[in-house]
């Protein structure tokens, strides 16, 4: 086909004929051929993170026996943990820690509220254990309080101490004259299920 003998009516439908061809190929290639070209992108990222989820299940696979040992040491330690508790009588339990705590400072303790009920634990969701609080008000010299409560949250870290306040003794007389008085809310976690 010579394209100079066609007549200009020809050529101009031919080049139109051409444009549309064109055009309709480029509107496949972007409508069609693009968007399977995105759906092999995605699909080749979900099969990287697949791999990759895959390798990690197969090296817990392996490791199995490193973490069935793990677990069984943490169990103890957990164990070892739980043996501070509060458990039984837990208003009984609560006093006879605080009186041997108490026994080797220079605080008095004389006041102590009741126990609360066994509620879910507020500084953690979805928490094993439950907690009970009692709120105790005692006396001593500002450092002796200072020395009593740092240790004390040392010592036992199932514990936790709140709302603390200190104000002077309202009748301090001259031999009790930088005595203090303290409130404190204890709280301690109490195992919900006991094994």
């Amino acid at each position: 086909m010579n394209f100079r003998k066609l007549s200009k009516e020809k050529k101009q439908q031919l080049l139109l004929v051409g444009m549309l061809t064109v055009g309709i190929l480029a509107g496949l290639g972007w409508g069609l051929i693009k968007a399977q070209y995105e759906d092999l992108k995605v699909t080749a990222r979900k099969k990287v993170q697949t791999q990759q989820r895959l390798e990690a299940t197969q090296d817990a696979i392996k490791r199995s026996g490193q973490i069935e040992t793990e677990l069984a040491e943490n169990k103890k330690v957990l164990e070892a943990m739980e043996v501070d508790t509060a458990s039984g009588d837990l208003y009984a339990w609560m006093l006879n820690v605080l009186r041997r705590f108490s026994a080797d400072y220079k605080v008095e303790i004389p006041q102590k509220s009741g126990i609360s009920d066994p509620a879910q634990v507020t500084l953690l969701p979805n928490f094993p254990y439950k907690q009970v609080s009692i709120t105790v008000m005692g006396t001593g010299h500002y450092h002796d309080i200072g020395r009593f409560v740092a240790d004390f949250e040392n010592t036992f870290p199932h514990m936790r101490l709140q709302n603390f306040g200190m104000e002077l003794l309202p009748s301090a007389g001259s031999a009790e004259q930088e005595m203090l008085t303290f409130k404190v809310e204890i709280i301690t976690l109490v195992k919900t299920n006991p094994s």
